[in-house]
């Protein structure tokens, strides 16, 4: 017992002289990288898989505001589901805009998830211009408008070859003027 006692101060010591002590458990931080994802169509908010971008089972999602795409980019709505897409055809169709959200690990694999990254989509990297900031978001962003950011977004190579010449939107809202009822999830067959 004495020389586990002796092993454990040694321990303790050498943690203490490389200024490494372990945390004191009510002092202790949780230490959760976050990233920042571009949505554009059914998970922004008033939309019909916003639940999804809220539901804390699935992660933390905080909105940070909104933005648009410095490049433009094919924003189509395919499928006998009616679903949209960003085709990942860089200086094609409109820039377009969406929502900014800081999102911790676990909810940016269920986005993968729930976005069926690889085969669907591929989470990949855009630029945007931020156009507003929401007033209550983490002021570590330091996020302003007409600021330049980069963003994880879901965006697809894996299409349809008459999809780039579907009519493309700078804006999906499922209820737009372009008629096309979008199907939920569990309603598909």
């Amino acid at each position: 017992m004495k020389m586990w006692e002796d092993r454990r101060l040694q321990i303790s010591c050498f943690l203490v002289d490389l200024h490494f002590s372990p945390p004191l458990p009510h002092l202790a931080v949780p230490s959760v990288f976050m990233h920042r994802v571009f949505v554009y169509g059914s998970l922004k908010r008033g939309q019909p898989n916003y639940p999804y971008m809220i539901d804390r089972s699935n992660g933390k999602a905080e909105f940070l505001g909104t933005a648009v795409t410095v490049q433009k980019y094919p924003l189509v709505i395919a499928t006998k589901y009616n679903l949209v897409f960003l085709l990942n055809l860089p200086g094609q169709g409109k820039r377009v805009h969406g929502e900014i959200y800081k999102v911790d690990e676990k909810m940016l694999k269920y986005l993968d998830w729930f976005e069926k990254v690889p085969t669907m989509y591929q989470r990949t990297a855009v630029e945007l211009e931020v156009k507003m900031v929401d007033k209550m978001a983490d002021k570590e962003e330091k996020l302003s408008p007409g600021s330049i950011m980069e963003a994880f977004v879901y965006s697809t190579t894996t299409y349809e070859p008459d999809w780039p010449s579907l009519p493309t939107y700078d804006n999906y809202d499922c209820n737009g003027d372009h008629g096309l009822k979008f199907v939920l999830r569990e309603d598909r067959k």
